[in-house]
């Protein structure tokens, strides 16, 4: 390969990868503070960091279908069980991406979905339990081709 073949190259990889790093990030918002929204769906009550299992890759290469597997530990009794799993992602333009409603019926407190996701944020689950009880749990998900992009903005 001749130099001037690299340099050229060299210098069409290098500006498409700025390209698209702009482009993605022009319709990105930043992220968003959820804290209202989790305070909305617990009226104020404290959540316990405990007994959720979110399995969700670290790594999605596509924002537009990231598998997401949800479980929480619970008897799922008459007297103690999930009613409720919320799904939230702090930088999606709709935040609160998804609430699934349970019951002893269930069996099980697991689900499994595909969620969008706007770019790299973390995905924070809020289980609401019999007797006004709240786990939550979180996770952090690297996107590289983000999803839920507003294209009115600019």
């Amino acid at each position: 390969m001749k130099r001037r073949d690299f340099l050229r190259v060299g210098g069409a990889v290098v500006g498409s990868a700025a390209i698209g790093v702009n482009a993605q990030s022009q319709g990105l918002a930043g992220p968003q503070d959820i804290t209202p929204l989790i305070r909305e769906v617990t009226g104020g009550r404290k959540a316990e960091r405990a007994d959720i299992e979110i399995e969700i890759p670290q790594l999605a290469e596509n924002g537009n279908s990231v598998p997401l597997h949800v479980r929480v530990k619970s008897p799922m009794s008459a007297d103690d069980h999930v009613t409720a799993i919320h799904v939230f992602a702090e930088r999606n333009p709709r935040p609160h991406v998804a609430t699934f409603h349970l019951g002893p019926q269930s069996g099980r407190a697991e689900l499994s979905t595909r969620i969008r996701l706007a770019g790299t944020q973390n995905v924070t689950v809020l289980a609401a339990l019999s007797g006004d009880r709240f786990r939550i749990g979180e996770s952090q998900v690297l996107v590289t081709s983000a999803a839920c992009l507003d294209e009115t903005a600019g």
